[in-house]
């Protein structure tokens, strides 16, 4: 029974991590006024880059780190279309998703050949190992990316709670035009949001291809960014709430995973849908309940009123 539960802890950390990294990123953004439905196809770029570096150079965490860079970069692209071009940001956040689609087979396919890629030569190191003597810890067995989703989340809290650039960041998403008469730059705040939300982005993808799987495939980030982003609202734009939503869709992703594999007669379609079924549930149930930054989707022009 123990063991049960430790696998099922195991996996929900390891599934929920891509989605922390995600939310965490459409957090930021959204705090600062701009929607980012782009998480998708940023982490889709993130997982492509990150395989492709760590293949070639043998280690996982230039990978990783790449990948990241690269979800910046196209984020930067969502920046100047929100911020500079005042384009809608919906519009350019379904754009982003197709282009990251599209950039993440390019990448693969220039590098590789092919859309699925070999395996890379070394993941990103776990927690333990499978190498410990207690046989409890060998079965909570989980990515050192777990970590690193955990101190983010911790220090976006401490950001946001703790610091004046965020309240500047919370300024901006609330009321533009009152941060701006103070002498805060609406447009410099909401770039750099914008950029770190791709970075983290970025990582989620990176995290999925280098320490859940250890190659990319067509279906390596199928969702996760759209599910990262219903954990935003379940979350109500807050770090602690975000981070417990995507712990609340990784234990579904868990419960499928073992009732797939276990001996009760369930259909391997439904359990699959399992995760995205509770997805649809939680935004029926919580979407008009949680209240986004009063500014957020809303483009803004200096001495605008």
């Amino acid at each position: 029974m123990l063991n049960t539960i430790l696998l099922i802890i195991s996996i929900t950390l390891m599934y929920s991590t891509p989605l922390v990294f995600g939310a965490l990123g459409g957090m930021i953004s959204e705090r600062s006024g701009v929607i980012n439905i782009g998480i998708e196809g940023m982490m889709g770029v993130g997982a492509a880059t990150g395989v492709a570096v760590a293949y070639h150079t043998g280690n996982p965490w230039l990978g990783f780190l790449t990948a990241g860079l690269a979800g910046g970069l196209i984020a930067l692209l969502h920046a100047i279309a929100s911020i500079e071009a005042l384009a809608d940001q919906t519009v350019s956040g379904i754009a982003i998703n197709l282009l990251g689609a599209g950039l993440a087979y390019f990448i693969a396919r220039q590098v590789f050949g092919a859309i699925n890629t070999p395996t890379v030569p070394r993941k990103l190191p776990k927690i333990f190992g499978g190498h410990v003597g207690n046989k409890y810890l060998n079965y909570l067995n989980v990515d050192v990316t777990v970590i690193i989703a955990l101190v983010i989340a911790i220090f976006c809290w401490f950001i946001f709670s703790k610091t004046t650039w965020g309240l500047r960041v919370k300024a901006v998403g609330e009321h533009p035009a009152a941060a701006d008469t103070l002498g805060i730059s609406v447009k410099k705040i909401r770039y750099i949001c914008v950029v770190i939300s791709g970075v983290l982005a970025g990582f989620g993808g990176a995290s999925v291809t280098l320490a859940i799987i250890s190659n990319f495939t067509p279906t390596a980030i199928s969702g996760q960014g759209f599910i990262a982003l219903a954990a935003v609202i379940f979350g109500k734009w807050k770090p602690q709430g975000v981070y417990g939503a995507c712990l609340l869709f990784g234990f579904a992703q868990a419960i499928a995973i073992i009732l797939g594999g276990s001996s009760f007669n369930i259909s391997s379609q439904i359990v699959s849908m399992l995760p995205y079924v509770i997805t649809i549930i939680i935004l029926i149930l919580f979407v008009g309940k949680s209240v986004a930054p009063k500014a957020d989707g809303e483009p803004y022009q200096k001495g605008q009123r």
